[in-house]
């Protein structure tokens, strides 16, 4: 058995670990494929891959993180459309 003892650094700040370098990094690359829906695979031991595919529900909505720290919940997203709603003309054709 590997009974190892390393000392676990202090990760109780925001700040990114030395290690870690993002440098070439690309932000966001996979961001609009995920909200589009993903594929996971599972390898399992016996060879016999399991392939989920996974989207948003129907109706269902994905908030950026700007957003959200405003709007947390569906019932408060809710209620500052119908505010929204309210300011426009009844007779306003959709596009």
């Amino acid at each position: 058995m590997n009974n190892h003892n390393f000392e676990q650094p202090d990760t109780t700040d925001d700040e990114m670990l030395p290690e870690y370098d993002f440098t070439g990094g690309d932000r966001g690359q996979h961001y609009k494929a995920y909200r589009r829906g993903h594929t996971v695979t599972i390898h399992q031991t016996d060879r016999q891959d399991i392939v989920q595919y996974f989207t948003l529900e129907d109706g269902a909505i994905m908030l950026d993180p700007d957003v959200r720290e405003y709007f947390p919940d569906a019932e408060t997203v809710n209620r500052a459309l119908r505010t929204l709603i309210s300011l426009f003309p009844k007779n306003r054709q959709v596009i």
